[in-house]
């Protein structure tokens, strides 16, 4: 079914449907991902603290990361929600199944989430927590596999005393910015009608039924217009009697323009990724040593004005300067709008930039040691095994002569993409093109030197 630029994925193709109903399928999907996520923790924790052959540091924050940010995030959104084995042990354990779906309440405390907390910031202070300690979380092992552990545990322990998936949805720190990028994804998950949805008396999709539960998510698909907080775990459409759940293909970026539900954290959600992305790359793949020796905590009062800057500049500076960049529309468009609103939205702009800006990132750290993946594929825990006679090779930077030209290419996609952006927002404050163009403008500037930057920084 084609509806306003949008096929159903479904409709289309009979065999994803049967497949996506069946409730086997993400259960064993999560466990295989499980098999892997234990090895990491285990290989962190037993294996050698050398982080190159180290088979949780490489198929984590090299092979994981590269699939997500440079596959599953851009193409697939949430995908990787639907398989993600830390909400698992957590969530199986509420259920008191794995695949069958029992009757009765889930086995929880049923303790409401404050209503404070229902919203981005956990998520945001949990990745600049998380990205302040990158530089030793990616070079030692052990504090690499704790940090997993940890995500695990603590998702089982919120499982006990909330109901669904608590984790996923307000703490998650990995959670949040798929989320946010997800807005870019060609694939949603929707209602064919929503009037069926308001009609519908018993939710089905919210209470669950014989053959599903409610919304792990506790979204109500009726009332879906982003990808933000849905997780693909396609329960709706188990449990929904009137066969009015979609999975459509779209353009890129939809989600942006739906105005109504732009808000401060995810915004900051957008400058902190922005932020992370930059500093990282200056960090990891700079010239500056001796900064790459601060993140690595090389002495105590050293990490300590690495982190302050780091959050500083991530909190502070960059919204403030975006915060300039407003102002400046304001001036120059005379535009009354609160000013809050306005930062938010022209904000949004900035979510295009920030994936291309991971992405490019991605291609410099993860084609020059991918290769390191054979060999820890034979010897994880580098205890001299060759279970597939791959631990002999040697490492070998891929594409290097390529490198820059991805770089470029997906920088200046991801600024098009902003400022068309940026251009659309501004019609939505103004139904004429001038001021529109105008108020357009600042914001190009803005990212324009952003895009400079990292350009700088990749090819010297």
């Amino acid at each position: 079914m084609l509806t306003e630029g949008r096929i159903d994925l479904l409709e289309r193709i009979p065999l994803l449907k049967r497949m996506l109903k069946a409730r086997a399928f993400q259960p064993a999907m999560m466990l295989l991902t499980l098999f892997v996520f234990t090895l990491a923790i285990l290989t962190g924790i037993a294996g050698t603290p050398a982080g190159s052959r180290n088979f949780g540091i490489i198929f984590v924050w090299i092979v994981w990361w590269a699939l997500l940010i440079v596959v599953l995030v851009p193409f697939f959104g949430r995908l990787w929600c639907t398989i993600c084995p830390i909400p698992a042990p957590g969530e199986w354990l509420q259920r008191r199944a794995i695949i069958e779906r029992l009757p009765g309440k889930l086995r929880t405390r049923g303790l409401r989430w404050p209503r404070r907390l229902k919203n981005m910031w956990l998520q945001n202070f949990g990745f600049l927590g998380v990205a302040v300690f990158s530089t030793i979380i990616l070079t030692r092992p052990n504090v690499s596999a704790w940090l997993l552990l940890s995500f695990l545990l603590v998702g089982v322990a919120l499982s006990a005393f909330y109901k669904n998936r608590v984790f996923c949805r307000y703490v998650c720190p990995v959670g949040g910015f798929i989320g946010l990028y997800s807005l870019l994804s060609p694939i949603e998950l929707r209602v064919a009608d929503p009037n069926v949805c308001a009609d519908h008396k018993t939710k089905d999709c919210v209470t669950g039924n014989e053959h599903g539960y409610g919304c792990p998510w506790m979204v109500f698909p009726g009332d879906l217009t982003r990808n933000v907080y849905c997780g693909m775990c396609f329960e709706c459409l188990k449990t929904c009697p009137k066969n009015n759940i979609v999975l459509n293909l779209r353009p890129f970026g939809s989600d942006l323009m739906v105005a109504k539900e732009r808000r401060l954290d995810e915004a900051y959600k957008a400058f902190i990724m922005l932020g992370c992305a930059l500093l990282y790359s200056v960090v990891l793949l700079g010239p500056w040593g001796w900064l790459k020796n601060w993140a690595s905590m090389d002495t105590l009062p050293h990490w300590a004005l690495y982190a302050s800057s780091f959050v500083i500049f991530n909190l502070v500076l960059l919204p403030g300067l975006f915060a300039l960049v407003v102002w400046l529309i304001r001036r120059i468009t005379g535009n009354q709008r609160p000013f809050h609103q306005m930062f938010v939205d022209f904000a949004y702009t900035l979510i295009p930039l920030g994936l291309a800006a991971w992405i490019a990132f991605s291609f410099g750290f993860v084609l020059i040691n991918g290769s390191y993946a054979l060999v820890v594929l034979s010897d994880p825990f580098g205890w001299g095994w060759n279970l597939f006679g791959t631990s002999g090779v040697s490492w070998t930077p891929l594409g290097t002569s390529l490198i820059p030209f991805l770089q470029v290419g997906v920088l200046t996609a991801g600024l098009l993409f902003a400022l068309n952006t940026a251009y659309k927002v501004a019609r939505q404050h103004n139904a004429h093109h001038r001021p529109a163009f105008l108020a357009m403008l600042p914001v190009a500037g803005f990212a324009v030197l952003v895009t400079l930057g990292f350009l700088r920084l990749y090819l010297g």
